[in-house]
């Protein structure tokens, strides 16, 4: 992930709090070429490994999973919710995350009918 390194070398700020921020060019602003070049490294790291699902979580995450799951025969992305909602219905899988930037904690949400048993997942997200 050189190209990721050194687009934060030059464009990232560090922040009270040792927070990165990366919005010029990661989550606010989106460098879709990035994106992309990001999506080719993941794709060569993870090859052979039969990853069939992408999960993220919203909403940060969901532009580089969507451009990164190109790279792997199109496969579905899948985000974590952080909001129940009307339309969520049956089984969840649920978790906490702390959000560092924002200081708080959510409970993430998926629903158990996109992920399955056999399912290779790789977790993808706009800064881990």
């Amino acid at each position: 992930m050189e190209i990721l390194k050194q687009r934060i070398l030059k464009d990232g700020v560090v922040k009270e709090g040792n927070v990165l921020k990366v919005d010029k060019f990661l989550n606010h602003q989106m460098d879709v070429k990035l994106f992309n070049d990001i999506g080719e490294e993941f794709a060569k790291r993870f090859a052979g490994t039969g990853v069939n699902k992408i999960l993220t979580i919203e909403s940060s995450g969901i532009g580089i999973a969507c451009i990164a799951a190109q790279h792997f025969n199109s496969c579905p992305v899948i985000f974590a919710k952080k909001t129940l909602s009307k339309n969520l219905d049956g089984e969840m899988y649920i978790t906490q995350v702390k959000s560092y930037t924002k200081g708080v904690t959510y409970d993430v949400m998926v629903s158990e009918k996109y992920l399955g048993k056999g399912d290779k997942v790789l977790i993808i997200d706009d800064f881990l």
